[in-house]
């Protein structure tokens, strides 16, 4: 067999890895943008991130270790990339007390109400825009557990893999999350209401 032979095999079998590296990448490209939505605060916003992932993922793919979880790797990808757009804006996160009851959002909406509430009364006051607008107020490094946790439904080992931090950090950051959420959502629905 000649050089110019092996080589073209090379060529060939390496274009086919790419073809089933871009094809399995896709197959995830619904999961990547929900988990890209509950981090920035627009379609616009997540649609630009996914794109930005996909391409910096179809640009280093023979990065990627076949076998390994390529979901875990291209959500390393768009939470690099979210980080980086974080950064870029200088966004400062707001701090708030992160120690209100856990029935904060309820006592909010008692307070407001002179009648007992049904949970379908509350969740009438709250838009979709209502809700991903109070995910978005919350601080950037707990959106990001609760976006991947409660969203994306990864566990906490693969929350902590893809952030690249401690498991007890993930933990520490998903409560904290949860609290500033509940508080947020509770805030906008004594505004609708």
């Amino acid at each position: 067999m000649s050089d110019t032979d092996t080589e073209g095999r090379r060529i060939a079998n390496e274009a086919r890895e790419r073809v089933r590296f871009e094809e399995e990448a896709l197959d995830l490209a619904d999961q990547v943008y929900r988990v890209a939505r509950g981090l920035v605060g627009s379609r616009e916003e997540a649609e630009d991130l996914m794109q930005e992932t996909y391409a910096r993922a179809f640009r280093s793919w023979k990065s990627f270790t076949p076998g390994t979880n390529l979901r875990a790797w291209l959500l390393r990808i768009l939470t690099n990339l979210n980080i980086d757009r974080a950064r870029r804006q200088q966004r400062r996160p707001e701090t708030q007390p992160m120690e209100e009851s856990d029935y904060y959002l309820y006592n909010r909406l008692e307070e407001s109400s002179s009648r007992p509430l049904e949970e379908d009364q509350v969740a009438e006051r709250l838009s979709q825009d209502d809700v991903v607008g109070a995910l978005s107020a919350v601080p950037h490094d707990f959106r990001d557990v609760l976006v991947l946790v409660d969203l994306g439904d990864f566990s906490y080992q693969d929350a902590a893999q893809i952030l690249d931090i401690p498991i007890g950090t993930v933990m520490s950051r998903l409560h904290r999350a949860r609290r500033a959420l509940k508080q947020e959502l509770a805030d906008r629905a004594v505004e609708t209401g």
